[in-house]
């Protein structure tokens, strides 16, 4: 809680470099990764996100909840559920677990979840992810222009760490006054979030998330996006070299009733 503090006490860093008057507020995200070891432990945990906590956080003005799946959670030893929540503004954050606390529709649709016994929970862990939309988009989307079946999409989760705090702020600003964002929406990539994290296990870094029809289709995107004149002048810039130190790249595919 500390670091997160901290974070929060230095949110200029995390935010774009130049003030924009009448800004529209950029919104909070919780990034929750559940880690599991077996079939029953995601059966469970797709149980409690779709009965009980979507259905919760609908009752408290959270309209549209992601949740995704890596893709190779049928054979990897390790499973992995992806849970993004997106928060009006920090107090909502703040409260959600009151909220939760109050709400006798919750207790009882996630008992399972909630009460699981200490040898058998419902996750081997949990991480948490705090995030801050960057300015160039203040407000998560929904990719309503994919047309792919849905068991087909690809949604692409990467994550960029810089080498030092005024590295990791440069590459911020390179998504934001660099124009990396109109390129990524000229080329059609239909973003969900991009986002700088103010608290998790690897800093200074931003995350964001792009999505696809299929997996042919992401690799198209990127061929013509590195291709792209205005990407090559903006990577060869003397202003943004070296501003990424670490890239983590995961792939998702929606679960059935996620709302983005």
């Amino acid at each position: 809680m500390r670091t997160l503090l901290i974070a929060i006490a230095l949110l200029p860093l995390y935010a774009s470099a130049t003030p924009k008057s009448a800004a529209p507020k950029q919104e909070y995200y919780s990034l929750r990764v559940y880690s599991l070891k077996t079939a029953d432990q995601e059966a469970r945990i797709d149980t409690y996100l779709q009965t009980a906590l979507l259905p919760a956080l609908h009752r408290i003005g959270i309209p549209e909840v992601g949740v995704f799946k890596a893709l190779d959670n049928d054979t990897a030893a390790a499973r992995h559920v992806y849970v993004l929540i997106p928060f009006k503004n920090l107090e909502q954050w703040l409260d959600l677990d009151k909220s939760l606390a109050r709400d006798a529709q919750y207790a009882s649709a996630g008992k399972d979840y909630i009460e699981a016994a200490y040898d058998n929970p419902p996750y081997s862990r949990m991480e948490s992810i705090f995030l801050l939309a960057f300015p160039d988009m203040p407000r998560h989307a929904v990719p309503i222009a994919l047309q792919g079946p849905r068991a087909e999409r690809i949604y692409e989760l990467r994550s960029y760490e810089g080498p030092t705090e005024k590295y990791f702020a440069n590459k911020v600003q390179m998504f934001n006054e660099g124009g990396e964002i109109p390129l990524f929406q000229r080329l059609g990539f239909n973003a969900v979030f991009y986002a700088s994290v103010l608290s998790g296990p690897h800093m200074p870094n931003l995350m964001y998330m792009t999505s696809f029809d299929n997996m042919p289709s992401r690799e198209q995107h990127w061929k013509d996006f590195s291709a792209d004149p205005v990407w090559k002048q903006l990577v060869a810039s003397p202003q943004y070299q070296h501003n990424v130190s670490h890239v983590d790249i995961t792939f998702l595919h929606p679960a059935a009733y996620s709302e983005l």
